[in-house]
């Protein structure tokens, strides 16, 4: 149903409207990181991620008319990179080290401030909980293999999480190695 209460028709696969549609969605969630950047979640509103996007304020509450809707999706958006990359260190010879290489190079990232506010929003805003429940899902199921016991595994997790965090935050810049060398016994502790 539309807002109008008309029932929309299917709109095509190769639809041009869908493509744009998309492609317009995904500048409103870039145009979010970069006003999170600059001013933290605080800063968003309809007209400031409007004004970044150099489109109107309508056109942001026509695909997001909350900005709850905006932050979800573009917390959405940040986690489908990572939990892609999740897959892809689960699917490497040594998915420790591509997890620690993983962890080392995402607090180099250009957004990276955004990213991490965004995941610390979801203790405040119930909106956000389902995609920390997606990331921690996914870092459960990379973790799983290598530490079968689920509390042990929790934790483990809970360190992955801080080492994001540490390697963000350190002024010192930490290395895969580095991250490797304090996830790897905590994956042999017994």
């Amino acid at each position: 149903m539309t807002r109008a209460g008309t029932t929309r028709r299917p709109v095509p696969a190769g639809d041009g409207r869908r493509r744009k549609g998309d492609a317009r969605r995904r500048q409103l969630r870039e145009a979010t990181i970069a006003v999170i950047s600059r001013g933290g979640v605080a800063a968003v509103t309809q007209r400031a991620v409007a004004a970044e996007a150099r489109l109107t304020p309508s056109l942001v509450s026509y695909h997001f008319p909350t900005v709850d809707d905006l932050l979800s999706a573009t917390l959405a958006g940040v986690n489908d990179s990572y939990v892609a990359a999740l897959e892809r260190c689960a699917r490497a010879a040594d998915p420790v080290a591509a997890l620690a290489e993983l962890v080392a190079t995402s607090a180099r990232g250009h957004a990276v401030d955004a990213e991490y506010e965004l995941f610390l929003q979801a203790g405040r805003r119930p909106a956000l909980r389902a995609e920390w429940a997606r990331w921690t899902g996914a870092l459960d199921a990379l973790l799983a293999p290598v530490v079968p016991d689920a509390r042990r595994r929790a934790g483990v997790g809970a360190a992955v999480d801080g080492l994001f965090l540490r390697c963000w935050c350190d002024p010192v810049p930490w290395g895969a190695a580095d991250v490797e060398a304090v996830l790897r016994p905590l994956l042999t502790a017994g």
